[in-house]
């Protein structure tokens, strides 16, 4: 069998040592990786797999890197444009795990070059999802979800013959660290708080944003436009034990649900191996261990990120963009001390009310706008 091709976009991230793992127990060659800055896992993952290329988005972390791997065949690129240039050579799939809006352009080459895509940057879609699903069509080229819950919604519609046969999609959350808690018991919570996530191991700026539910927002979004249904037809679950991935009730009020343990390394290999199965290194899921499974709704007042995207998806144009850049900063002046956990959503609300209003727009546009969302944010945050 011919040895297929991988690029991940993002490899030394939590998804991206999973894909890695993925990648070597199916026998994928490795074309490329990128990452920001992490020198020390980049070197390790050159090392094992030997790709083609290495793009270190940090300049300095690039330099480094070169001195390190010289005794490699493995050629060193730096900067945007380096990631971009990995992005954009063929390969059978490029997974792009980089986290935020940094995943949008890369995500637009590797389509440019015709690659599959198999995506687990949300950013790209909730940013992007006009230009993205746009220029897939054009290129010919699929995308392929990765994150656990639309990869079970993916799964799931499988069970269609006609996506008019879709009536809502039951999207499911755990919840974070903080649900049930009122507005007032969440007024002093710290960044340590905040990043103790029940069932899932991931980076922190993803950790903030289950924390905030701003990522069942964008999650939401996102969904819209990989599966094209309405924001309407989109309902948000709480479901704390993480076990039914997501579900999608179909006319005949039938519900399929994708169930599976809270470990990435299914819906990876999934979008890798589509539409076959194979044996993964995860383990059986055990429903007897669980005992019973709770399904609740969200504190929207609360958690009143989610509204912000759902608002932003129906409104449409470049506001998604907005709440995603206002988000990215407002997560990151949490995690630096610099404001407090409620202080998210406001600054977010506040700065997207900025958005021009537009239902078409450029790739300028998008990074235009998330320029200045961050310095609205960083205004308002003094």
């Amino acid at each position: 069998m011919e040895t297929k091709t991988l690029t991940i976009l993002g490899s030394t991230g939590s998804i991206g040592t999973q894909a890695l793992e993925v990648a070597q127990l199916r026998g994928f060659g490795i074309f490329a990786l990128t990452a920001d800055k992490s020198v020390d896992t980049m070197e390790a993952q050159i090392r094992a797999f030997k790709p083609r290329y290495a793009a270190m988005r940090n300049e300095s972390a690039a330099a480094d890197l070169r001195v390190r791997v010289q005794d490699t065949p493995t050629k060193v690129l730096s900067g945007e444009e380096g990631v971009c240039f990995a992005a954009s050579q063929k390969t059978d799939f490029v997974l792009n795990s980089i986290v935020g809006m940094a995943g949008l352009r890369p995500t637009l080459c590797a389509i440019d070059a015709g690659s599959t895509i198999a995506l687990a940057n949300k950013e790209t879609l909730v940013a992007g999802g006009q230009l993205v699903m746009g220029r897939a069509q054009d290129k010919g080229v699929t995308i392929l979800p990765v994150d656990s819950e639309h990869s079970a919604i993916f799964q799931s519609l499988q069970g269609a013959a006609d996506h008019a046969e879709i009536r809502r999609i039951l999207l499911t959350a755990s919840g974070g660290p903080f649900f049930g808690r009122t507005r007032a018991e969440l007024e002093n919570v710290t960044v340590a708080d905040a990043l103790k996530h029940p069932n899932w191991s991931m980076g922190a700026k993803i950790t903030v944003d289950s924390a905030t539910m701003m990522n069942k927002g964008l999650e939401l979004i996102e969904a819209v436009w990989l599966f094209g249904v309405s924001p309407e037809q989109i309902d948000i679950l709480v479901h704390r034990q993480s076990v039914v991935h997501s579900a999608v009730e179909f006319c005949d009020n039938s519900v399929i649900a994708q169930l599976g343990v809270p470990d990435m390394r299914i819906p990876i290999q999934y979008a890798l191996t589509y539409p076959q199965r194979f044996p993964s290194p995860v383990r059986q899921l055990r429903l007897e261990e669980y005992g019973s499974l709770t399904f609740e709704k969200p504190d929207y007042e609360t958690f009143a990120c989610i509204n912000l995207c759902r608002s932003a998806i129906l409104e449409g144009g470049l506001r998604p963009a907005a709440v995603n850049s206002a988000n990215e900063e407002a997560n990151a002046m949490f995690r630096r001390g610099e404001i407090g956990f409620l202080e998210i959503a406001e600054l977010v609300e506040r700065a997207s009310a900025e958005a021009p209003k537009t239902e078409t727009y450029t790739l300028d546009d998008v990074l235009s706008l998330d320029a200045q969302m961050r310095q609205a944010v960083l205004g308002f945050g003094k």
